[in-house]
């Protein structure tokens, strides 16, 4: 298997996928993790924040990119093991985010190093860093 799998995925490889940042997005990542800070939600106290209203919980444009990973590139039965993460810029509601990965090393087992970032509708890079994971064996996928 591991010969198969190292012949379809190759270093400098990428997939990239783009999705519009809403307040359901919002919403239902706060249900979900508990995070209801107001620098989220409340437009009277986020307006008094460096970012001059709310934004998007970072996590939410990370998790963007771990759908990628884990729907394209490697695919279906990919595990994280490690991520790293940098927040550049905030995500507003209405952002169109493209994460984007790229594969930079392939290791042993099944493993591979991708970098990791996403990019919003304007070219700012608002997220980046770099993954560890582990690509399914199943020759299926």
């Amino acid at each position: 298997m591991k010969e198969i799998l190292s012949k379809k995925i190759k270093i400098g490889q990428t997939a990239r996928t783009s999705k519009q940042i809403t307040q359901t997005d919002l919403t239902l990542y706060a249900a979900v993790t508990g995070d209801f800070n107001p620098v989220h939600f409340d437009p009277v106290y986020s307006a008094q924040t460096r970012f001059k209203g709310p934004i998007a919980h970072g996590m939410i444009a990370a998790g963007v990119v771990s759908g990628l990973i884990g729907m394209k590139l490697p695919g279906p039965g990919t595990i994280y093991l490690k991520q790293t993460l940098n927040f550049l810029a905030p995500v507003k509601v209405g952002d169109v985010i493209t994460a984007c990965v790229e594969v930079v090393a392939l290791l042993e087992k099944n493993r591979f190093r991708l970098k990791t970032n996403c990019i919003n509708q304007e070219g700012v890079m608002v997220l980046e860093g770099e993954a560890l994971v582990i690509a399914s064996r199943e020759p299926n996928l």
